[in-house]
C-alpha cells in the first residue's frame, strides 16, 4: 500500500483535530469498552476459546483500524456471526486427523489469513463483494447463525455437557439428560437474561451487559459462586498480548484457506452493512475498497498477537455514536481501558460465572434475528424472502460452514433468477407525443402499422437465450399480417454473448422467411462488436443497424417495402 506514516488516515484526521472534540472522544472511548467487555469475554466460547483473547480482539485490531481504517467512528471487535463461522472452520480444521496444534493459534493463524484476503481483495478492487451477498439473505443467514448460537449455549445455562450437533439432537440430549440439569447455574442465567431484557426496555442509562457483568461478580464473590457448583471463568493472563506468528506446520492448507474464504466473506459482509449504515447516520460516505485495507489491518493485528478474526461491531459503533465520538481517539481510548482491566483486573473477572456469559450471547443471538425486516421482505418481495429463509436454513440444517456455502449458492440462484427471464414489451407511439411507450402499460399507445417494436429488458447471455427465443418466436408468431420490419429496441441489453449472437441470426432467418426485415436500434459499443465478429450484423446489414428508435422510424417510413437483407 506504500502508507507512510504521515499519510495514515488518522494522523491525517488528527491535522484538523479539535480540542473540544478530546472530552467526546475519551467519554465513548470508555463507554465502548465498557460496553465492549462482556461480549469480548462471553465471544470466545462460541469457538471454544480462552476468554483472554476476546479482550485482545478488542485491543490490537481497534488500533491498527484506528490507524488505518478511513471511518472516524466505525469501530472493530469481536462478532457473533463472524465467531461461529469461526468455529464451525476450527471443527473442520480439528476433523483433520493428526492436527495438534493449539487452537488459539489456529485462530490466530485464520486471522491472518483473512487480513491477507482483505488486503488481496483491496489490490484487485474487489469491495463489489460487498454487495454479492443480498441483504435478504445475509438478513437470514444471521437468523441461522443466531439459531446455531442459542443452542450452544445450552451447556453454560445448564451445566450439562452436550455432545449432539445440530438444531434438534441437542434438544433432545436436553431432554434426556433433564435430571442433571445445574439448577443453580440455570437460575442465574434466566435472572442474568431477565436483566439484560429489562435494562433494555427501560433503556437503562448503564447497558444492560455491563449491568449483567458487574452484579453477576459482585454476588459471585459474595455467595462463592465457584463454591456452590456453578462455573465461573477462571484465571485470565493479567500481560498485554504478546507478537507472534504462528506457525503452519502439520495444519491442512486447503481447509484452513477454504475456512479463511468463509470466514472473510462472512466478516466483509457484515462488517461493511454495518460501515454503510452507521455512514448513512454519521452523513459519510463508505468505500468498500478502503474499508478492506482497516479490515485486513485490523485482522493481521488481530492474528499477529494471538487473537481470533474480527469484523466491525454494531454494538460499539453505537455506542460510539450515541455518546459522541468524533475521530478514532475514541478506539485508542477505549483499546487502552481494556489493557488496564487485563492488567489490574483481572482477579475480578476470575470470578465472573459462565451462566451469565451464556445468558449474554443468548440475548445477542436473539438480536440477530431481524424479524421486522424478514417481515418487510415478505411484504415487499416473497421470492427474496423464499431465499432469505434458504439462507437461514443452512446454518441450521447443514451447519454453520456448509451454510456460508449455502447462502454463497442462495445469492447465485437468485442471481441467476434475476438475468434468466429478462422482461420485454411491444412499444408503440402516442398521437401527438414523441418517443415510444409500452403497449400493455399504456392503453392509449398503438402500434405502428407494419412496423413492431420489440424491447428486452436485460443482457442476451448463454443461460436466457432459450427463453428470449421462445418469447421471440411467441411475439412473431402473433404479428400481424401487414407487418415488414421487426426492430429489436437494445437500449436495455447491456451484454450480448456467442450463444445470443447465434439465437439472434435464427431470429433473422425466421423472419426472412416470413418476409420481415429485422432491425436493431440502441445498440451498445460491446454488443455491437461482437454480432459483428459473429457475422451478424453483416447477415442483418449494417442499414439496419439504427442509432435510435427514431433513425428506425424515419427509415421505415421512407422505405417501409424493405424485405430482410440478402
Amino acid at each position: 500500500m506504500g502508507l507512510t506514516l504521515s499519510r495514515l488516515p488518522l494522523i491525517a484526521n488528527l491535522a484538523g483535530y479539535r480540542a473540544g472534540w478530546l472530552r467526546s472522544d475519551v467519554s465513548a472511548g470508555l463507554a465502548i469498552a465498557a460496553v465492549g467487555l462482556p461480549s469480548a469475554i462471553a465471544y470466545p466460547a462460541i469457538a471454544g476459546l480462552p476468554p483472554e483473547t476476546g479482550l485482545y480482539a478488542s485491543i490490537t485490531p481497534l488500533i491498527a483500524y484506528a490507524l488505518v481504517g478511513p471511518s472516524q467512528r466505525l469501530i472493530v471487535g469481536p462478532d457473533a456471526a463472524t465467531m461461529t463461522v469461526l468455529a464451525a472452520v476450527l471443527a473442520t480444521v480439528y476433523a483433520v486427523p493428526g492436527v495438534a496444534e493449539d487452537r488459539v493459534a489456529v485462530a490466530a493463524l485464520l486471522a491472518l489469513a483473512v487480513g491477507a484476503l482483505c488486503l488481496i481483495a483491496r489490490a484487485v478492487r474487489l469491495g463489489v463483494l460487498a454487495t454479492f451477498l443480498s441483504r435478504p439473505i445475509l438478513i437470514g443467514f444471521f437468523a441461522g447463525i443466531s439459531l446455531s448460537i442459542l443452542i450452544g449455549q445450552i451447556d453454560r445455562v445448564t451445566g450439562i455437557d452436550i455432545e449432539a450437533d445440530g438444531l434438534v439432537a441437542p434438544i433432545l440430549e436436553l431432554i434426556a439428560k433433564a435430571a442433571a440439569i445445574h439448577w443453580p447455574s440455570l437460575a442465574l442465567a434466566a435472572a442474568s437474561f431477565a436483566l439484560l431484557q429489562a435494562a433494555r426496555i427501560m433503556q437503562s442509562p448503564i447497558p444492560g451487559p455491563v449491568l449483567v457483568v458487574a452484579l453477576s461478580v459482585l454476588v459471585s464473590a459474595l455467595f462463592d459462586f465457584e463454591g456452590h457448583g456453578i462455573a465461573v471463568v477462571g484465571d485470565i493472563p493479567d500481560g498485554l498480548p504478546s507478537l507472534t506468528l504462528p506457525s503452519i506446520t502439520g495444519l491442512p492448507f486447503q481447509s484452513l484457506l477454504l475456512g479463511a474464504g468463509a470466514i472473510f466473506l462472512v466478516s466483509f459482509g457484515s462488517g461493511i452493512i454495518a460501515a454503510r449504515s452507521f455512514g448513512a447516520k454519521g452523513g459519510y460516505l463508505v468505500d468498500p475498497n478502503r474499508e478492506l485495507e482497516g479490515f485486513g489491518a485490523a485482522n493481521i493485528a488481530a492474528g499477529l498477537f494471538g487473537t481470533f478474526p474480527i469484523t466491525a461491531s454494531d454494538s460499539r459503533t453505537a455506542v460510539n455514536f450515541t455518546v459522541g465520538g468524533r475521530t478514532q481517539v475514541a478506539s485508542i481510548v477505549a483499546a487502552a481501558a481494556l489493557m488496564a482491566v487485563l492488567m489490574f483486573f483481572g482477579d475480578v473477572l476470575r470470578i465472573l460465572p459462565i451462566p451469565t456469559l451464556g445468558a449474554v450471547l443468548v440475548a445477542t443471538a436473539l438480536s440477530l434475528i431481524d424479524v421486522a425486516a424478514l417481515k418487510e421482505i415478505w411484504r415487499i418481495s416473497r421470492m427474496e424472502f423464499l431465499f432469505a429463509i434458504i439462507a437461514m436454513l443452512g446454518p441450521i440444517s447443514f451447519g454453520v460452514l456448509e451454510g456460508v456455502v449455502t447462502a454463497i449458492a442462495a445469492t447465485l440462484v437468485y442471481i441467476l433468477r434475476k438475468t434468466m427471464f429478462p422482461r420485454d414489451a411491444l412499444l408503440g407511439r402516442l398521437a401527438g407525443r414523441d418517443g415510444f411507450y409500452k403497449l400493455h402499460r399504456n392503453q392509449a399507445a398503438r402500434p405502428v402499422p407494419g412496423l413492431a417494436i420489440f424491447m428486452v429488458q436485460g443482457s442476451l447471455l448463454f443461460f436466457n437465450t432459450d427463453y428470449v427465443r421462445e418469447r421471440l418466436r411467441a411475439v412473431i408468431d402473433a404479428l400481424p399480417a401487414n407487418t415488414r420490419w421487426f426492430v429489436m429496441d437494445a437500449s436495455a441489453i447491456a451484454q450480448i454473448d456467442i450463444s445470443a449472437a447465434a439465437m439472434l441470426e435464427e431470429v433473422h432467418d425466421d423472419l426472412g422467411k416470413r418476409g420481415i426485415a429485422l432491425a436493431i436500434a440502441e445498440l451498445h459499443f460491446e454488443a455491437r462488436e461482437i454480432l459483428e465478429r459473429a457475422g451478424v450484423i453483416a447477415k442483418i446489414g449494417t442499414g439496419m443497424i439504427f442509432e435510435d428508435l427514431d433513425d428506425a422510424l424515419d427509415a421505415f417510413e421512407k422505405g417501409g417495402t424493405t424485405r430482410a437483407a440478402q
